[in-house]
Formats: structure tokens, C-alpha cells, sequence
């Protein structure tokens, strides 16, 4: 029932252009969208970050391979590492310092949560506080996390533990 939102391509290309792009979550439905995006504006590197190896994998073979992507000539880092690791998480930064970080990395099935509430606490807020904090410290101009519908007035673990995620990187 909303109108379609019209994004302005200058003003995204100016946002990104040039830039060192980080996305978390890089494998999944959305992070992996987020990287198809990104590559049409030309960032200087684009640094995606995944714990899933298989879907990294594939997002590899994809944008190394086909049409559009292998041919737009963006450099791209395909890095297995869990959010959840502070110190792999601290060299990554240390050694790309991004200046764009895209935070999709979470657990996002509802009922999975409700069984693994361990996990979802672990991912979703231990894990985006340690992105965000670095994001600070090597001082990367934006920081972007991806969160959910869910986290509105949370009725569930999954959506609590984005709810929190969203209170501590406000």
C-alpha cells in the first residue's frame, strides 16, 4: 500500500563511488543483493564477509563469472569469517579499513530463533556490536545494518535480539 520508493542513482553513485565497501552477510538473500548493487557504482573494492562457505562460493562464481559483473572490472575480496569473531572481525578492518559497511549479517528465521535463542543473541546482537564498534574505530563514514519488520514492538527472540542490535548502534 506504500508508494515505490525512486532512488536517486546520482546520489548513490556519489555515495559509493571510490569507496572501500564492506558487506556482512555478504552470501545471503539480502547481503548478496546489497553486492550486486554496489558493483554498478564503481566502489574502489567491494569486501564481502560470510561465514556460510558454500554461499560465499557461489556469490564468488557469480560475480567473477557472469555477465554483468565479471566484466565491470570492480576488485572484490570474498572473506569466510563469522561476525562473531572479534579478532578475525579486527583484521579485516585493520586491513581494508572500509569506509561503507553494509551489516546484513544476522539470523533471521523466526522460528529457529525461538529454538536457538543462544545463537540469535550471539549473531544478532553480540555480532552487530562488534561490526559497529569497529566500524568507529577505523573510522568508516557510514555504517548500515540491515534489521527487520520484526524488531518493531518485538514479539519473538529473532526480533528482539534486531530490536537490541538497532537500540545499541543508534
Amino acid at each position: 500500500g506504500r508508494d515505490a520508493i525512486i532512488l536517486g542513482h546520482e546520489d548513490v553513485r556519489k555515495e559509493l563511488e571510490g569507496k572501500v565497501v564492506m558487506v556482512t552477510g555478504a552470501a545471503g538473500s539480502i547481503g548478496s543483493e546489497i553486492c550486486r548493487q554496489v558493483m554498478h557504482y564503481s566502489p574502489a573494492r567491494l569486501v564481502m564477509v560470510d561465514q556460510a562457505e558454500s554461499p560465499i562460493y557461489d556469490l564468488q562464481f557469480e560475480l567473477c563469472r557472469k555477465e554483468p559483473f565479471a566484466s565491470m572490472n570492480v576488485p572484490i575480496d570474498f572473506i569466510v569469517a563469522n561476525v562473531k569473531d572479534k579478532a578475525r572481525m579486527e583484521e579485516i578492518f585493520a586491513e581494508y579499513h572500509p569506509q561503507l559497511v553494509y551489516h546484513a549479517a544476522a539470523y533471521k528465521h523466526v522460528p529457529l530463533m525461538e529454538q536457538f535463542p543462544y545463537e540469535a543473541v550471539l549473531v544478532n546482537v553480540f555480532g552487530t556490536k562488534t561490526v559497529a564498534d569497529l566500524a568507529v574505530k577505523y573510522k568508516a563514514e557510514k555504517f548500515v545494518m540491515i534489521s527487520t519488520d520484526k524488531a518493531v514492538n518485538p514479539t519473538n527472540v529473532m526480533g528482539a535480539t534486531k530490536r537490541m542490535a538497532e537500540i545499541y548502534t543508534q
